[in-house]
């Protein structure tokens, strides 16, 4: 995995400046670079251009997604980066449409991906607490863990026939932020992923 793309899903808002999503992003780029690897970026919250962007993905040996989960998903503005640019990818960029045609309805749904199982990896970061998933006496989430609650955001990667890493959280981080432990957590994550203190792939 020597060419890796970050894209930083964090969308302004009245609630967070993006300080630790940046932050994070920024981190990442410095360590994969710092092993050896070619880091490209995209901001879903400045100007981007949907061609580049698929032209990102297509170069890319694997795509880290950041972002701030918004009411138990993907923030609107990352949202509408994937309507638009994974949408206009399902040209044979990213998928040849869900897989199936007219002449041969019966193929499974979401069997078109062309990304010939690129690894993917979810970032993400919480207000929630780590106690509030996989405990069924929880008010909320009643058990569900924290890839449960990101499934609709895996399937988006799986639709193009992508693999996941392991997913990282940094939680809790309006009311009890830890971010010191939160950053050394990262970069053992990433360490973990990509091998960053061994030689680039």
């Amino acid at each position: 995995m020597r060419n890796i793309l970050i894209i930083n899903g964090f969308q302004p808002n009245d609630v967070s400046e993006g300080r630790l999503n940046a932050s994070l992003v920024e981190r990442a780029a410095q360590l994969l670079t710092d092993a050896g690897r070619r880091v490209e970026t995209s901001a879903i919250a400045e100007d981007w251009d949907t061609d580049i962007e698929l032209e990102k993905h297509a170069r890319a040996d694997a795509v880290i997604l950041q972002f701030p989960v918004h009411w138990m998903g993907a923030p609107w503005g990352l949202k509408r980066y994937m309507d638009v640019v994974y949408t206009a990818g399902m040209d044979g960029r990213l998928a040849h449409g869900d897989g199936r045609t007219r002449q041969d309805p019966r193929r499974q749904y979401g069997a078109g991906g062309t990304m010939a199982g690129k690894p993917y990896l979810l970032s993400t970061t919480f207000n929630a607490p780590g106690e509030a998933f996989d405990d069924p006496d929880q008010y909320l989430f009643r058990g569900k863990g924290l890839d449960d609650l990101l499934f609709p955001i895996h399937m988006v990667y799986r639709f193009f026939d992508m693999r996941p890493l392991p997913t990282f959280a940094a939680l809790d981080v309006h009311k009890n932020p830890q971010v010191v432990a939160d950053f050394a957590r990262f970069d053992a994550h990433l360490d973990g992923a990509f091998g960053l203190t061994s030689v680039p792939a």
